[in-house]
């Protein structure tokens, strides 16, 4: 077993640290165990992709990054990595007392062999040498990059700190905490801050102290800093072992074989993590959690079964990356609304149009690859729309099996939203340029919440029109709607979708009014953030908005229609899962069978209540 620790604070470490990993995953043929220093959006965000990425033979422990901090918070550092490049100054401290060896990575390294081979320096060690440094690829320690430049003392070149072997026992029996800190301290009166970081700290101490260190080959961190002399360490590509992409400008430094390491780099960045499922050759290990009870489910299937495909789907636990981009939570405020949907790289282009009409939170699941979530990431990047809305959270759940997991999307953005009120949408639907203002005023002046159990309806209508001049208000839709240039939505083809919404009593409608709960009825709601979960079985196309709502009903919500709200479906090319269900009898039987079988578990929670639906169920109609 290898401990492996890494320092990784904030969005973007969080997502540095997952190429990382993929990499170190990729070459291992041993257990790991990784000890990472986090801070809270970061725990949050790992804990989640761990637990649900499953790697067997992987085990995974967090630190709170915020309890150290008094140890090091007293030292001026310029280094770009702010406080937390201080971070692997404590990690004695910080990790388990029975932790004898650790290796320390930056997450802007990445691996090109085996991890095994740079644990296996270990036993090169003497008797007194408890750290293990790569010899600093640069000329900074030096002193002559430019006039004036006074670097902290270090022993000839000094030493890289991206890459460390630590002996936590050695260390903390020779006294590491006092001998760094009177080292720091002393170094402080001559130097205004540390220009690199624990690096400085480290390369201080090992020149009052030789003995400590025991010189790494080259090889294992390849330093691709700004003025890196990389290139006298390896002769060719197969000599490498570690890169370190050790500049502010990471990927864009100048190197003659920069394009080859990039090449590396994005291999892992798109790489598909789940093949890094695999389980180890010659090494029983524990399972992750979970895994053995999803292995008996999977096995209990028959492969014979024309649902086979529905059933593995809805067992298939997706790699979720929450908070896949920076994020800024809104203000606490009593009556907030989120926007939940979910999408598939197909959809991207709808995220701008629908940033401009709500200018509220979202919560968005996208169904991705690994490759797809880099471009959605540059899409991002480049749309000025896009970049500048700090409240709309992305997460990521990486694309798995041949059905689209809608219900589980939805279930992942709606465990996500942060406001005490949701609003379930659709992609594809664009909301009325008032609404998020509406919806708020009415939440409160409805009571709701504690006081009244209910979910507002948003009537839903759609466009054939590519070009539409979008209504501002409900005259103005009304007027589109008599001129045929908008319809109720699905009207053509599938009315009883939203039939029960009275669209005859929205027309005059002048406050909410409250409808009856009927068969199929999949309307657009507003509902408290904890309201029931989206049922999973429903993958690829049909009913999966239905039973969320035979739910809500069920658990006696009140549904309202809000006189002066509505959304707008836009035409788009139909999505695969519709196409299949429209062609193919069997997709269509599956889903039948799927239906009954959801009805059969509503009986067993809600008892006599639920007889109304199976009289419903069991009434003829015609496909969608």
């Amino acid at each position: 077993l290898l401990h492996v620790a890494i320092v990784c604070a904030g969005l973007n470490s969080s997502r540095e640290v997952v190429t990382l990993v993929k990499s170190m995953l990729f070459y291992r043929k041993n257990p790991l165990h990784l000890h990472l220093v986090t801070d809270a959006v970061a725990r949050s965000i790992l804990e989640t992709l761990f637990r649900t990425w499953m790697v067997p033979a992987l085990g995974v422990s967090f630190y709170d990054a915020d309890q150290p901090k008094p140890q090091i918070s007293w030292i001026p550092n310029k280094h770009y990595s702010g406080l937390y490049g201080l971070m692997k100054l404590v990690l004695p401290g910080i990790l388990p007392p029975g932790l004898a060896q650790v290796i320390v990575l930056d997450t802007d390294v990445t691996f090109a062999s085996d991890i095994a081979e740079l644990w296996a320096l270990f036993a090169y060690f003497s008797d007194k040498q408890v750290i293990g440094l790569v010899e600093n690829q640069s000329d900074w320690y030096l002193g002559n990059l430019w006039k004036n430049h006074r670097p902290w003392p270090a022993l000839g070149r000094g030493f890289n700190t991206g890459v460390i072997l630590l002996w936590l026992d050695r260390l903390r029996r020779a006294g590491w905490e006092q001998m760094w800190q009177l080292t720091a301290r002393r170094e402080l009166l001559t130097h205004p801050a540390t220009s690199l970081a624990d690096q400085d700290i480290f390369n201080a101490v090992i020149k009052e102290h030789p003995g400590l260190v025991q010189p790494l080959p080259c090889v294992w961190n390849v330093q691709l800093s700004d003025h890196t002399l990389a290139e006298l360490c390896y002769l060719e590509a197969a000599d490498l072992k570690v890169i370190h992409w050790n500049s502010p400008k990471k990927l864009r430094v100048k190197n003659k074989h920069a394009e080859f390491f990039r090449n590396l780099y994005l291999t892992f960045l798109g790489y598909d993590g789940n093949l890094l499922r695999r389980e180890l050759f010659g090494c029983p290990s524990q399972p992750p959690t979970g895994a053995e009870q999803l292995q008996q489910s999977l096995a209990q299937l028959d492969e014979e079964d024309a649902c086979f495909e529905f059933r593995q789907q809805q067992l298939t636990v997706h790699r979720v990356h929450i908070t896949f981009l920076p994020h800024k939570p809104p203000p606490p405020r009593p009556h907030d609304v989120t926007l939940v949907a979910q999408l598939s790289m197909d959809r991207l282009q709808m995220l701008e149009a629908l940033c401009r009409h709500w200018p509220g939170p979202m919560s968005l699941a996208l169904y991705l690859t690994d490759a797809e979530a880099q471009q959605f990431l540059h899409f991002v990047e480049a749309s000025p729309v896009l970049s500048a809305r700090q409240d709309v959270a992305y997460h990521v759940v990486y694309r798995e099996g041949p059905l689209y997991p809608v219900n589980q999307l939805r279930n992942v953005a709606l465990a996500q939203a942060l406001t005490p009120y949701v609003f379930l949408s659709d992609i594809d639907f664009l909301p009325a340029y008032s609404l998020y203002d509406y919806l708020r005023a009415s939440i409160e002046q409805l009571g709701l919440g504690s006081l009244r159990k209910a979910a507002l309806v948003v009537p839903a209508f759609e466009t054939l029109r590519y070009r539409l001049s979008f209504p501002r208000s409900k005259a103005e839709l009304l007027a589109l709607l008599d001129a045929g240039a908008l319809s109720t939505f699905r009207y053509h083809e599938w009315p009883r979708g939203h039939a029960a919404t009275d669209y005859a009593s929205w027309r005059e409608a002048q406050a909410p009014y409250r409808v009856q709960w009927a068969a199929d009825y999949e309307p657009y709601v507003v509902v408290p953030r904890d309201c029931p979960r989206y049922d999973p079985r429903f993958v690829g196309f049909g009913w999966n908005k239905v039973a969320h709502i035979m739910e809500l009903d069920a658990q006696e919500y009140e549904l309202l229609v809000l006189p002066e709200a509505f959304t707008i479906h836009l035409p788009h090319t139909p999505s695969l899962d519709i196409s299949r269900f429209r062609s193919s009898p069997a997709y269509r039987a599956c889903l039948q069978a799927l239906k009954e079988e959801f009805h059969q578990d509503l009986s067993r929670r809600y008892g006599a209540a639920a007889l109304k639906y199976l009289t419903a169920l069991q009434r003829p109609r015609s496909p969608v």
